[in-house]
């Protein structure tokens, strides 16, 4: 595999990457698993959590479950008076959705039905009447987890307008009564679980544990009068985890020395459940970030509790998550002053109340590697009456005490099955991420 930055990507060619990227990630499970293939793929080093982390040049991965740590070594020793300092680019890798309850599978009136779980907040009605697939991991009684992603299968239907004349005055959707796709037809009941442990040659008895979500079969496409806009699933947030592993590896493939200079090692944490609050074993609010830094610290010989300050104190973490770009029929929900639009530059996400964990130092440093990759920015500050949402950068931020600036490309219709983007932006943060990474 040939090994390319963003910055030699032209936007055709990075879409297309992007949309393989998308495409071979349909639960948080695959895009753990791409991210780690790609990687590999470009030099980098698999490791597993239970063996030593080695200090010796090169690139390393981690998986746990759906996140996935990554980071590139430098070549050389480090000076007697020298510590590095980490240059992280936080992400993560689950997006809104429906997740297969216990015992998913009912049956009314001949159709039969998954039952499923809302996760985070999907919006709901822009789920009705697309063809839908399965995917995620199955654990079989032998302990092996089996990635799983079906052809399109399933469907949530919406009531014909003739049975409710008063849908387009305001549609309900109840949560437990209305959200549950039809997966088949037939007076003899289907069982959802049989039909997925198909899919990876295994009985249904033979799984004992599955996390298994809903996603668009719709792959990803431009479109707009001059192609200039970018629309697809999970483009919140598998568009940061892309500009993170494209960076990373052109990285690994020019090894620098540690030298003179304070030493940078670049890295990628692709985080899992961001969407339901960050507070799980493989979430921002977890342990894995600290814990890895930790181990990538101690083989390098850097034990005590000075240095490991010295090291966070001298080093960032750039959140990279979607924002908001101003709607054209809702003008009025944002910021009178600022005006995000597509292609016109990555957001600088900014918020008064610690939504956002950017500030003035972090700010102007954005400045500086958007400079350095010369593409531009434009900030995001929410409606006083319109509060924000939140991400991971001040969850790392409040864990970790590491300086933190919260980033990511513009969208319309975030949370949807299908949200967009302009065709510019993703390749722009992929470049500011490599200017990021090589410590400008």
């Amino acid at each position: 595999m040939s090994v390319t930055s963003p910055t030699e990507h032209s936007t055709d060619s990075y879409l297309d990457d992007l949309s393989d990227f998308i495409t071979a990630s349909p639960s948080s499970y695959h895009a753990a698993e791409e991210t780690a293939r790609r990687l590999e793929a470009a030099g980098y080093r698999r490791l597993n959590e239970s063996e030593p982390f080695p200090s010796e040049a090169g690139g390393y991965v981690v998986v746990r479950d759906g996140a996935v740590v990554a980071w590139s070594l430098p070549g050389g020793e480090l000076g007697t008076q020298q510590l590095p300092a980490f240059r992280i680019l936080g992400a993560h890798t689950d997006s809104p959705t429906f997740k297969l309850k216990p015992n998913p599978s009912t049956s009314t009136d001949g159709w039969n039905q998954a039952g499923v779980e809302v996760y985070g907040g999907p919006l709901a009605n822009s789920w009705l009447d697309r063809d839908l697939c399965f995917a995620g991991r199955l654990i079989s009684d032998d302990g092996e987890t089996h990635l799983v992603h079906t052809d399109p299968m399933a469907r949530i239907p919406q009531l014909a307008i003739h049975l409710d004349r008063e849908v387009n005055n305001g549609l309900i959707l109840d949560r437990q009564r209305h959200l549950h796709p039809i997966f088949s037809a037939g007076e003899q009941a289907s069982d959802v679980m049989t039909v997925l442990a198909r899919h990876v040659g295994l009985t249904a008895e033979e799984v004992t544990g599955a996390d298994i979500v809903l996603i668009d079969s719709q792959r990803p496409a431009r479109f707009g009068a001059r192609d200039e806009f970018f629309a697809s699933g999970r483009l919140d947030n598998l568009a940061s985890v892309h500009a993170g592993v494209t960076a990373l590896s052109g990285f690994n493939a020019q090894l620098p020395d540690y030298g003179d200079d304070a030493p940078v090692i670049p890295m990628l944490a692709a985080f899992d459940h961001e969407e339901v609050g960050s507070a799980s074993r493989t979430g921002a609010g977890g342990p894995l970030l600290e814990e890895i830094l930790g181990r990538i610290l101690e083989a390098l010989g850097i034990t005590t509790v000075s240095e490991r300050s010295r090291v966070l104190g001298d080093s960032w973490l750039l959140s990279a998550d979607c924002g908001h770009l101003v709607h054209p029929n809702y003008s009025e929900r944002h910021d009178l002053a600022n005006h995000p639009r597509a292609n016109a530059g990555v957001l600088l996400k900014i918020n008064a109340n610690q939504r956002y964990a950017t500030d003035g130092v972090g700010a102007a440093a954005f400045s500086r590697w958007c400079a350095a990759a010369k593409v531009p920015f434009q900030e995001f500050v929410s409606n006083n009456t319109v509060p924000c949402g939140s991400t991971i950068g001040p969850i790392s931020a409040t864990r970790l005490g590491i300086r933190t600036v919260d980033v990511g490309i513009g969208l319309l219709s975030m949370h949807s099955a299908r949200e967009m983007c302009g065709a510019e932006d993703p390749r722009s943060l992929g470049v500011v991420t490599t200017a990021f990474f090589s410590g400008a």
